[in-house]
C-alpha cells in the first residue's frame, strides 16, 4: 500500500552528555539533572549579545509561523534584527529538538502493503512443495506479451518515457503491442522501434474487440485512457495484471471538488478504477500523497521522467523573446531564485529564511542602478497562490533589513517555469532528505541555470560539486555566502558558472533514465505471472547500457516542432467532459469520456420509445374499456386460467433464430463468461450462446443459462476450473430439452478474437458435409494446434501439452486414467498420439454427431472426476497447482482443452480439419496410420457405458457421503432406474385407484337427511273443479 510512513524520529543530540557526566562526578551533591534548556543557557559558549539576538530571532520566527497558518496572518511590529544576528547549525538543531517546528523528516512514501504482497508471493513460490514431489519446468517457447494502452498518440513527455522503457525492455525479452483510442504523430515512432500499433474505436456498437487474454500484462497510461477500463472491470479480464501509470495532478485536484460538492458517486467510480489496477505507478513521491483519497494499497513510485526537460524545452521554444523584460527585470539585474522541497512542512519557511540570511552579505557585491537600487533580485518560489507564504516572506525580508523590492515571492502553481527561465542562479533551500532527486532542481538544470544545493545524499548522487552544480554543507549554511561569491563576478555570472550550468543541462536532460528502466523491469517481474511456455525475461544487468543512459530524444526530434499541447489543460478538459456526461447520463453504470455521447444518444432514443409505448398502451386501454366485452361465467374463467397455467411451461413464443435452429442439422454453442466476451459472440441462427453464469448474460439474446441446467456451475471454483467443459456438461444434462439437432458443435469466443472462427463459406461447407454424410461419424475441427501461438516450435501432442502445463501434463493424465479405470499399478505408458503428419484440435472449436457428443461427455465426466479427486485437496486449499507456476484458478483447464483429441483418436472417430476461411476439408490421422496405435478397449462405448452405470448405481443406491464430483456433473442413470421408475408409476397408479375407492365408499356411507315433508299430487277431478271455479269467477 502506498502510505505515509512515519519515519524514525531523530535522536536527540548528545551535545552535553560527556560534559554532564564529568560534572556529576565532580559534584556528587547535584543529584537532580538539569534540563536541556538550562544546560544550553549555562554551557553554550555564546556572548551575551549574541544570546539575546538568538532568543529574539527564535521568538520572532515563532510569531511568523503563527502568521503562516491559514487565517492567522497578522501585521508584525516594527522590530528589526541586528546586522550580526545569526542562526547557527546548533541553534537549528535545537529548534528541531524543541519540537516547535518540524522539518519533514517523517514525510516518506513507502508502498508497504504492495511490497509485503510481493514478498509474500515470492515466499509462497519458494516454500510451496507440490504433492507427489513433482517439479515444474519452464519451456520458454514464446516471449512475455505486454499491451500498452494510450488515450492518444500525440507528442508529449509521457510518450517519450514509455518509448524509452519499451525499447529497453525489448532488449531483455519482452514483446509489446500498442493500443490507442486516437491516432497521432507518435504512431510512426512506435513503428520505428519495432512495436505494432492498433487504433481501437472505443465503445462503438460492437465494443472494444480485443482479446486481452492474449497478453501477460497490461500497461495503461494516463487517466484519460479511462474508457478502456470498462473491459478490465468485467469478466473474463478482471484478473489480468494491470499497471496504471499516472503523471497528472488534475484528478487529485478535482477530487477535492467532488468531496466538497457531494459528488461521492463520481468519486467512488474513480476509486473503483483505482481498485481494479494491480499497481498504480507515479513518477515522483508527491503524487501518491495528493492522490491519497484513491489509495487502496496499490500505489507505487518509479522515479525518473523526461517531463521536466520536456517542459523546459517547450518554455524556451515558446518564449524566445526577452521574457525577463516582460516580468519586470532589467537586463543588468542578477536574479536569484530560491526553491525548496515539493512538500510543504512547517519548517520550510525557516530554511528559506536561513538562505536569505546567507544572501544578505553579498548584497553589497552587486552594483546599484540609476535609482540607487541594487541589481540583485531574489525570488522565493514556493507554496501555491492560495497560501499566505508571500506575506510571511515580505515580513522576513523586512526584518532581515533587505531593501524594499529585492525579495519577492512567487507561487509554484502560477509562473514557476517563467521564474526559472529568467533566473541567473537557482538555490535549493530545503534540507529535507528526499527519496528522489527534486523535480524543480532538475527543471532548473534543464533551463541551463547554475544551481546551488545542500549536500544531501540524493542530490550528491547526481550533482558533482563544481562539475555540474555547486554544493554546500547542510550543517553550515554560512558557507553558501562563499559559494555565491564564486558564482557571480562583478554582478554577472562567472565563466565557470556558465560552463557548470551547460554541463548540468546535459546531465539533467537524461537524469534517472536507468532508475526508470530498471524500476519498470523490476515491477514487471513482481506483477506478471507467466505461464510455463513463456520465457522469463533476462536480468536487467544484461541490458545494453545505451538503453539506460539516455531518453530516446532522437526519435522525437522531428516531432518537437509540432503543435504545442498543454497537457494540464487537456487533462482538465477531459475531466470537464467526463463530469458533464456523468451528470447527463443514467446512473446504471459508470461512463467514460469516450462512450458518453453514444450512450447518451441511445438513452435518449430509448426514453422516447418508452414514452411512445406508454402512450400507446394507455390509448388501447381506454378504447378497450369503452367496448363491450363478454367476461363469461366463473366456470369458463376458471377453466381458461387452469389451461393457461398448464401450458405456460410447454408452449412459449419462439424467436426466428430458434425456429431456424430447429430446422438445421447443426447447432454451434459458444460458451462465455462475462460481458467482456460479448463482442466476440455470433448473432446468426447457427450459433447459440451459453452463459456459464447467470450474471453477465446477453440481454434479449435467448442464451442458455448453464448454471440453471447444471447447479454445479454456481460454485465459482468449478466454474473457473472446468471452463468450456461446464458448458458441455450443462448441455448434455437432459439434452433433449434444449438441443434437438442431429449434430452439435462448440466454438470458443477466443477463436473469434483470433480470427479463426468459421467464415460464411466454411459454415456452408460444414453444413453440406453433414447433410450429405460425407465423412460419417466425424470430429470436425477448425482451430489447429500447429498454428497456435503457444506452439511456435511445432511440438508433438504430448510435448505441447507438457509445455502449457509446467511439464506435468503426462503425469496428470496418467494419474487420472489410473483412478478412472481403477488401475492399481503404475501406468507405464499413455495413449499414443503419434506424429504422422497430421495436427490436432485446440481451443474447443469442433463439431460432432449429438450421439457421439453424449459419449464424449460420458467419458469426460469420469476423467474430470478422477482429476478432481487427484488434485482438489491441494488446489482448493492453497490455490497452487503443479500444472502452473503460480496460483491458477484454471489449474487443469489447459489439459482438458486437448482431451477431445485423445478420445476421438482412440474411439476410432475420423478427424477432419475445416479451413475456417475457405471451408476446404482435410482428414488427419487416417485409420490406416492408426492401426496398432488405438486403445479401442479403453475408449469403446461398451466399456465407458458399463463404467458409467457402475458409478450411477453407486451414487443412486449407496448414497456415499464422501466428497464426489461425478454425480454433480450430469444425469445419474443405470438399469435399476427403469425398475424403480416402473415400480413408482405402478405405486402411483395403485394410490390413485385406492383414493378413488375411498371416495366412493365415503359417498355411500354418507348420512342422508330424512325428508321433512312430502308433496302429494291432487287427483284429476279436484284439479278440473278448481279450474272451472276460477273461470266462473
Amino acid at each position: 500500500m502506498g502510505s505515509l510512513e512515519t519515519g524514525i524520529p531523530l535522536k536527540r543530540d548528545n551535545l552535553f552528555r560527556s560534559f554532564s557526566s564529568v560534572r556529576t562526578e565532580r559534584h556528587p551533591f547535584s543529584q537532580r539533572p538539569r534540563s536541556r534548556f538550562s544546560r544550553f543557557l549555562l554551557f553554550k559558549k555564546l556572548d551575551y549579545l549574541q544570546w539575546i539576538c538568538t532568543v529574539a530571532v527564535f521568538l520572532f520566527f515563532v510569531v511568523l509561523f503563527q502568521m503562516f497558518l491559514p487565517g492567522s496572518v497578522e501585521k508584525s511590529g516594527n522590530s528589526s534584527l541586528q546586522d550580526n544576528v545569526e542562526v547557527s547549525s546548533e541553534d537549528f538543531k535545537f529548534l528541531k529538538e524543541m519540537g516547535v517546528l518540524d522539518f519533514g523528516e517523517d514525510i516518506r512514501f513507502e508502498p508497504s502493503k504492495l511490497l509485503d504482497k510481493f514478498q509474500r508471493e515470492a515466499r509462497e513460490a519458494i516454500l510451496y512443495s507440490p504433492a507427489f514431489n513433482r517439479t515444474k519446468q519452464r519451456f520458454s517457447y514464446r516471449k512475455p506479451q505486454l499491451a500498452m494502452v494510450f488515450a492518444d498518440l500525440l507528442v508529449d513527455s509521457q510518450k517519450l518515457l514509455m518509448v524509452t522503457v519499451a525499447a529497453a525492455l525489448q532488449e531483455i525479452g519482452y514483446q509489446f503491442q500498442v493500443y490507442s483510442l486516437e491516432d497521432g504523430p507518435v504512431h510512426d515512432v512506435w513503428r520505428t522501434v519495432g512495436i505494432p500499433v492498433t487504433v481501437i474505436q472505443a465503445f462503438d456498437k460492437t465494443g472494444i474487440v480485443v482479446d486481452w487474454l492474449n497478453y501477460d500484462g497490461i500497461l495503461v497510461n494516463s487517466f484519460e485512457a479511462r474508457g478502456v477500463f470498462s473491459c478490465f472491470v468485467q469478466e473474463p479480464f478482471k484478473s489480468l495484471p494491470l499497471i496504471w501509470i499516472i503523471h497528472e495532478r488534475s484528478l487529485a485536484t478535482r477530487s477535492r471538488k467532488y468531496i466538497s460538492s457531494g459528488h461521492i458517486d463520481l468519486l467512488n467510480d474513480w476509486k473503483r478504477i483505482f481498485n481494479r489496477s494491480s499497481v498504480v505507478v507515479f513518477p515522483n513521491y508527491i503524487l501518491p500523497m495528493i492522490y491519497s483519497a484513491f489509495d487502496v494499497g496499490n500505489f507505487f513510485v518509479i522515479p525518473g521522467t523526461p517531463a521536466e526537460a520536456w517542459e523546459a524545452d517547450t518554455v524556451m521554444a515558446l518564449h524566445k523573446d526577452n521574457l525577463r523584460v516582460k516580468m519586470g527585470y532589467e537586463l543588468e539585474d542578477a536574479v536569484i531564485a530560491i526553491v525548496g522541497s515539493q512538500f510543504m512542512y512547517r519548517g520550510l519557511w525557516l530554511e528559506h529564511a536561513i538562505i536569505l540570511q546567507a544572501l544578505l552579505p553579498v548584497l553589497s557585491d552587486f552594483p546599484l542602478d540609476n535609482n540607487s537600487n541594487s541589481n540583485l533580485k531574489i525570488v522565493v518560489l514556493s507554496g501555491d497562490s492560495t497560501s499566505n507564504y508571500g506575506v510571511v516572506f515580505e515580513e522576513i525580508a523586512i526584518n532581515l533589513t533587505y531593501p524594499s523590492g529585492i525579495v519577492k515571492h512567487k507561487a509554484l502553481d502560477v509562473n514557476a517555469d517563467n521564474v526559472l527561465s529568467v533566473a541567473d542562479l537557482v538555490i535549493y533551500g530545503s534540507f529535507l532528505e528526499e527519496q528522489s532527486f527534486p523535480d524543480i532542481l532538475m527543471k532548473a538544470m534543464c533551463f541551463e541555470k547554475p544551481i546551488i544545493a545542500p549536500d544531501l545524499s540524493m542530490i550528491r548522487k547526481y550533482v558533482d560539486d563544481r562539475v555540474n552544480g555547486y554544493l554546500f554543507p547542510k550543517e553550515n549554511p554560512k558557507f553558501l555566502t562563499q559559494v555565491i561569491r564564486q558564482v557571480f563576478s562583478n554582478g554577472k555570472l562567472s565563466p565557470l558558472a556558465r560552463n557548470i550550468a551547460s554541463i548540468g543541462r546535459s546531465t539533467a536532460r537524461n537524469l534517472m533514465v536507468s532508475e526508470a528502466v530498471e524500476g519498470y523491469a523490476s515491477l514487471l517481474v513482481n506483477v506478471l505471472k507467466l505461464p510455463s511456455e513463456v520465457a522469463p525475461p533476462k536480468d536487467v544487468a544484461e541490458m545494453p547500457l545505451k538503453f539506460k543512459e539516455k531518453w530516446q530524444w532522437h526519435l522525437f526530434e522531428a516531432l518537437l516542432n509540432s503543435t504545442y499541447i498543454n497537457c494540464t489543460l487537456r487533462s482538465y478538459t477531459f475531466l470537464d467532459k467526463f463530469e458533464q456526461q456523468w451528470n447527463n447520463a443514467p446512473k446504471d453504470r459508470p461512463l467514460s469520456a469516450d462512450d458518453g455521447p453514444f450512450l447518451y444518444s441511445i438513452w435518449e432514443e430509448e426514453k422516447n420509445i418508452e414514452i411512445a409505448n406508454a402512450r400507446k398502451r394507455k390509448e388501447e386501454e381506454e378504447l378497450k374499456d369503452r367496448s363491450d366485452q363478454s367476461h363469461g361465467t366463473w366456470e369458463e374463467v376458471y377453466r381458461s386460467a387452469k389451461k393457461a397455467d398448464r401450458s405456460k411451461q410447454e408452449l412459449h413464443e419462439r424467436d426466428e433464430g430458434e425456429l431456424e435452429r430447429t430446422g438445421q442439422p447443426l447447432s454451434i454453442y459458444e460458451p462465455y463468461f462475462g460481458e467482456g466476451t460479448w463482442p466476440f459472440l455470433h448473432l446468426s441462427s447457427l450459433y447459440h450462446g451459453i452463459g456459464l453464469s447467470t450474471k453477465g448474460r446477453r440481454p434479449g439474446a435467448e442464451d442458455i443459462d448453464a448454471s440453471a441446467r447444471l447447479p454445479l456451475l454456481d460454485n465459482p471454483y468449478y466454474r473457473d476450473i472446468l471452463g468450456e467443459y461446464g458448458a458441455f456438461f450443462a448441455i448434455a444434462n437432459r439434452i433433449d430439452r434444449v438441443h434437438k439437432n442431429a449434430w452439435i458443435g462448440f466454438q470458443s469466443w477466443r477463436a473469434t478474437a483470433r480470427k479463426a472462427s468459421l467464415s460464411g463459406i466454411a459454415e456452408n461447407a460444414l453444413l453440406n458435409a453433414i447433410e450429405t454424410q460425407r465423412h460419417g461419424d466425424t470430429l470436425y475441427f477448425w482451430v489447429r494446434m500447429d498454428l497456435d501461438p503457444r506452439n511456435s516450435l511445432q511440438l508433438d501432442f504430448w510435448s505441447f501439452c507438457d509445455a502449457i502445463n509446467a511439464g506435468n501434463c503426462k503425469f496428470a493424465f496418467a494419474e487420472a486414467l489410473k483412478r478412472m479405470y481403477g488401475i492399481k499399478h503404475d501406468l507405464d505408458s499413455l495413449p499414443p498420439m503419434p506424429v504422422d503428419g497430421g495436427t490436432w484440435s485446440v481451443m474447443q472449436s469442433w463439431a460432432l454427431p449429438t450421439r457421439s457428443f453424449l459419449e464424449f461427455v460420458m467419458f469426460s465426466r469420469m476423467f474430470v472426476d478422477a482429476l478432481d479427486a487427484h488434485m482438489y485437496d491441494e488446489h482448493h486449499s492453497s490455490g497452487q497447482c503443479y500444472l502452473s507456476f503460480s496460483k491458477d484458478k484454471q489449474c487443469y483447464s489447459r489439459l482438458l482443452e486437448l482431451l477431445i483429441n485423445v478420445w476421438a483418436y482412440h474411439s476410432a472417430r475420423r478427424m477432419v480439419y475445416v479451413n475456417p476461411d475457405t471451408g476446404v476439408m482435410q482428414e488427419h490421422h487416417k485409420f490406416k496410420s492408426r492401426r496398432g496405435q488405438m486403445w479401442i478397449r479403453w475408449f469403446s462405448y461398451a466399456t465407458l457405458k458399463s463404467m458409467d452405470e457402475d458409478l450411477a448405481e453407486e451414487a443412486d443406491s449407496e448414497h456415499p457421503t464422501r466428497r464426489w464430483l461425478w454425480p454433480s456433473t450430469g444425469e445419474i442413470f443405470w438399469s435399476g432406474v427403469y425398475e424403480r421408475e416402473r415400480k413408482l408409476r405402478h405405486r402411483q397408479k395403485e394410490d390413485r385407484k385406492q383414493r378413488s375407492k375411498d371416495k366412493i365408499d365415503r359417498i355411500r356411507r354418507r348420512t342422508h337427511q330424512k325428508v321433512i315433508g312430502k308433496y302429494v299430487k291432487p287427483p284429476p277431478e279436484m284439479k278440473n273443479s278448481n279450474t272451472s271455479t276460477a273461470g266462473l269467477n
